[in-house]
């Protein structure tokens, strides 16, 4: 599924301040590598239904198996073995006895202790990845997750391997054990313990996600095979929230275009940008912010939320909305399934111009029928005059005035908010009363 820069910044997937990011919100990996990898996952969502349930069946066999997962390596596990492998260290004996051994840590006593400490942390991550192996045994694997196991039970099986995983731990290996280790692991080893490295930095990303779907009970959406797209949500609420409200949400192409009102703070981004990331997260082959999720794969994601200026080059914030749009239509017109999701649309420009604009553009995109939208304005007068298409749905978030206090109850309603709520949020911050001062 395609998704730009843009997409990706609207949506929070990744942001400039990390924190609040959904990257951040759902990074539950322990190793910089598997960091980096539920980065990479997370910046590639999917264009493959197989694909997409091999990793919901994947995280759903991790979840099952999360509180036997081998914690016996670590972040500093792995640190400790990548930095061994570049350490200049004097070399190693290549078949040692108990006097060359000896003699090799009187003279190396520095090296001697880097090597045995590094054959230690190698020891704990070897009988890590063993313990993942024998996690799955017996177990319907999906094939993503097959192929990592084999790749592993084939790196590992190696005699000098296999017989030091049957020995002692490597804190109670003699100095000639040591060293005969040492020595095949940094003549014979070093690319298939980089490998290895990589293999559990993988696990690590995809471990990461079932712990995330887990913690935040997000559920693995269902996705239907159709010609036109589709979305089908209950009880969907934003990941970021920490008491966010529900919604139930219902577009195909008998209704493809939700039109969606408001005043300010009552909802409508937040509702837009929930939408978003569920059908995201959807598409990486994670579970979503829902009680059930229901849709249609999606070759493109495009959003129109937070546009900007250009002083450098000149150009307004009129100028690069309709920019946008323009970049909009011209890769939705392709016959492949979208979700554009537009906030406020046309805000750089007066209102009867942005009336004007608006409704052309919304006469336009509604006939696409391979494609689904969101969009939000406050120009509710124009609502009227699009009933007249039934592929328009009208929605609203409702907002309440009690005792001069403002009473937003984040609830989706069906139908077209006429509330007007500008001057009594300047007031009640007191902007007017210092307006008096003056």
């Amino acid at each position: 599924m395609q998704a730009d820069k843009t997409t990706l910044n609207d949506l929070s997937i990744f942001n400039h301040d990390e924190e609040q990011s959904v990257f951040h919100h759902l990074d539950f990996t322990t190793t910089v590598g598997g960091r980096d990898f539920f980065r990479k996952m997370l910046s590639s969502p999917l264009d493959d239904l197989n694909k997409i349930h091999e990793t919901q069946q994947l995280l759903s066999l991790l979840i099952k198996k999360q509180q036997n997962w081998p914690v016996i390596i670590t972040n500093g596990t792995i640190m400790v073995i990548e930095r061994y492998f570049d350490s200049p260290i004097n070399e190693l004996p290549r078949d040692p006895n108990n006097i060359s051994a000896l003699f090799y840590c009187f003279i190396n006593a520095s090296d001697y202790s880097l090597t045995k400490y590094s054959v230690r942390h190698f020891g704990d991550f070897a009988r890590g990845l063993q313990a993942l192996i024998n996690l799955c045994k017996g177990e319907e694997v999906p094939p993503i997750l097959q192929v990592l196991l084999d790749r592993m039970v084939m790196l590992l099986n190696k005699p000098a391997i296999i017989n030091f995983l049957l020995q002692s731990p490597a804190s109670e290996l003699s100095m000639v054990n040591v060293l005969k280790v040492a020595y095949f692991l940094r003549r014979h080893y070093k690319n298939e313990t980089f490998e290895l490295i990589n293999i559990f930095s993988r696990l690590d990303a995809y471990y990461g996600m079932a712990l995330a779907c887990n913690k935040f009970n997000l559920v693995f959406p269902s996705f239907e095979k159709k010609s036109s797209p589709f979305v089908t949500a209950e009880g969907l609420f934003h990941l970021l929230l920490p008491t966010p409200v529900a919604y139930d949400l219902e577009l195909d192409h008998e209704q493809n275009f939700l039109f969606l009102t408001g005043a300010n703070m009552a909802g409508k981004s937040t509702f837009i940008k929930a939408v978003g990331v569920a059908v995201y997260l959807a598409h990486i082959g994670m579970g979503v912010p829902a009680k059930n999720f229901k849709l249609s794969l999606f070759d493109g994601l495009l959003s129109n939320i937070q546009v900007e200026d250009n002083i450098i080059k000149g150009e307004s914030y009129f100028f690069n909305e309709v920019k946008r749009v323009k970049k909009t239509i011209e890769k939705i017109n392709d016959g492949r399934n979208w979700l554009i999701l537009i906030d406020e649309l046309f805000k750089g420009t007066n209102v009867q111009d942005a009336m004007k604009c608006s409704v052309t553009v919304i006469e336009g995109l509604r006939k696409l029928n391979n494609a689904l939208f969101i969009l939000s304005t406050h120009l509710y007068e124009i609502g009227e005059g699009l009933k007249q298409y039934p592929s328009i749905k009208f929605s609203y978030f409702e907002t309440h005035v009690n005792d001069g206090q403002l009473v937003f109850s984040y609830a989706l309603k069906d139908g077209i908010s006429n509330d007007r709520l500008g001057y009594l949020i300047l007031k009640r911050e007191g902007v007017v009363e210092m307006l008096d001062k003056l």
